[in-house]
């Protein structure tokens, strides 16, 4: 059986719904970011950069990264395109992503990453913000005349659904993006993310 270590609201929550997708039975184990649980020594086996997601396998061996975790989970559950270019452009939207939309987030919520001097963290912030809105506006734009980021519904749907989570936690106006607010909308609909959002407790 596969296992997820997660946490709730965080980027895991993408791997948390891919599973819930399956059908197939599965295990969660949830990871306490505040208390540190992810900087425990028996954590840093599993993912030694001490971050969430991490994903078990029946064998296991243990996957990080969602840059990882959903191309195997989609081609595992059949939600990742086939053809090669499809692919490729699968590939491309995971790796914007996980390198730039999710890092520009990060200068929010982390900011003593990028500096020791506390007295620059509003202004890493406030960079960040802006950054991270400009990017929500860039898949909004990509959901223009579309219902899902691929040809089909596949893991990048999840993916996306979770960067309008953290715009609605950041109180950015997300809900003005007419193209992402119905995106949102047809994932509520699905029964399995619905049930994921409320075990997580994520407004979206």
């Amino acid at each position: 059986m596969l296992k997820l270590f997660y946490a709730p609201g965080a980027c895991s929550l993408a791997a948390h719904i891919v599973l819930e997708e399956s059908g197939e039975k599965y295990d969660l184990q949830r990871i306490d970011l505040a208390k540190g649980e992810q900087k425990s020594e028996a954590y840093l086996k599993i993912h030694p950069q001490g971050r969430v997601p991490a994903l078990q396998l029946e064998s296991g061996e243990n996957i990080t990264e969602n840059t990882a975790i959903l191309p195997y989970l989609g081609k595992r559950f059949g939600l990742w395109p086939s053809d090669p270019v499809a692919e490729a452009r699968a590939l491309s939207l995971i790796g914007l992503f996980a390198a730039s939309v999710h890092p520009a987030h990060a200068h929010i919520s982390r900011p003593e990453r990028y500096a020791s001097d506390a007295s620059l963290f509003p202004n890493i912030q406030e960079t960040g913000r802006k950054a991270f809105h400009g990017y929500l506006a860039q898949i909004d734009h990509l959901l223009q005349g579309r219902q899902w980021l691929s040809d089909q519904y596949s893991v990048l749907d999840p993916y996306a659904l979770t960067f309008y989570a953290w715009g609605v936690r950041r109180e950015l106006p997300v809900a003005d993006m007419t193209h992402y607010r119905a995106f949102r909308d047809h994932m509520l609909a699905r029964p399995a993310v619905a049930r994921v959002l409320a075990d997580e407790k994520v407004k979206v």
